[in-house]
């Protein structure tokens, strides 16, 4: 089942440039950090969200749990791309015991698979407030060759998968930890990984609108490259921290990208307004390596015309300082957004 959670778990978000690792433990009302960490995958090892070369990824899997000397081997991840589909549907007002009995049969109308190949969940969100005989539900189905990769991975890795989640859903609980909800207030949550960035605009603790964006960190590393002659590591490390022969033909080439980014999160948020005739967007967070790009928050806040922040998602978790170094977690919390939110996962809850 794909809304999931369980106790003990380690939130594992395999990314296509990245594994993030983040493990919580439940106390005083909040969560204690018990070990968080990241290694780099090599290029091609994720193509398209598909495990490509999968032995680096349970080598770099292994690594990680080793390297931050957990004993747990219980492990939630996250999926999201083409082998997902995430749709709201109207649906005639029912108990959850006959939506489990009849969803199979609604869900065929929505998925553009076979039905015997996806694994299905769902989550009743609220009746309509036009038609008090209808309800809206969040229906999530998944290819199940997609899922069998990834428990294969992690078996190998020797590590038991007991929760699969949806990148945009385990972003949005890590937002919910760490800042305050505020009745009727629409928010936007966009997570930018290497090649994708996941959407998802949130009221009142619901999803009300899914997307993926094809864009990513990677098309700064890529223009880069080629505008320098430089390779993959050096034109990273440009990205992230300045520096290069040309200052400000970096700063050209940033902006552009910049741009382009922040007119398709105001692409596809113009889209959900125009389609769902839900209310405007309050404000908007950005997580995701490529949020911390110097000048991004700035482009999408002026095409939006929306308060824009960075979304911290170790913002209320507390850690020993003697354990972790501030200065660390600053820095790599931008990029722990999905392994956080899995890491805060339990079984049995919806």
């Amino acid at each position: 089942m794909l809304f999931k959670k369980s106790k003990d778990i380690l939130g594992i978000d395999i990314g296509s440039s990245a594994i993030k690792l983040v493990q919580l433990r439940e106390s005083k009302g909040g969560y204690q950090l018990v070990n968080i960490g990241l290694v780099p995958l090599p290029p091609e090892a994720i193509v398209d969200n598909s495990l490509m070369d999968t032995s680096s990824i349970v080598e770099a899997l292994k690594s990680l749990v080793q390297g931050v000397g957990t004993k747990i081997k219980s492990a939630a991840a996250a999926i999201s791309g083409s082998s997902v589909i995430i749709r709201k549907i109207s649906l005639p007002a029912m108990t959850e015991e006959e939506l489990e009995d009849q969803i199979q049969w609604e869900a065929e109308q929505y998925i553009p698979f076979d039905i015997n190949d996806v694994n299905l969940d769902f989550q009743i969100l609220d009746t309509s407030l036009t038609d008090a005989s209808k309800m809206n539900v969040l229906l999530v189905a998944s290819k199940k060759e997609i899922i069998n990769d990834y428990v294969t991975v992690f078996a190998e890795a020797d590590l038991k998968l007991d929760v699969i989640d949806v990148d945009a859903f385990a972003v949005q609980c890590a937002y919910e930890v760490n800042y305050d909800v505020v009745p009727d207030e629409v928010v936007a949550l966009v997570n930018i990984g290497a090649n994708v960035a996941n959407l998802n605009i949130i009221k009142d603790g619901l999803s009300l609108f899914t997307r993926d964006i094809q864009m990513g960190g990677n098309l700064y590393n890529e223009e880069i490259q080629r505008q320098f002659g430089i390779k993959g590591e050096e034109a990273e490390q440009i990205k992230l921290h300045g520096g290069g022969e040309d200052p400000l033909r970096l700063q050209e080439i940033v902006g552009r990208i910049n741009d382009s980014i922040a007119m398709e999160i105001r692409r596809s948020i113009d889209f959900y307004i125009s389609t769902a005739a839900e209310e405007k967007v309050h404000k908007l967070f950005l997580s995701g390596g490529a949020a911390k790009i110097a000048g991004l928050l700035d482009s999408v806040a002026q095409r939006l015309n929306v308060p824009v922040a960075l979304l911290d998602p170790l913002l209320r978790v507390r850690y020993n300082e003697k354990e972790f170094d501030p200065e660390y977690i600053q820095e790599i919390g931008p990029f722990m957004a999905v392994a956080t939110g899995l890491a805060t996962r339990r079984l049995g809850d919806k």
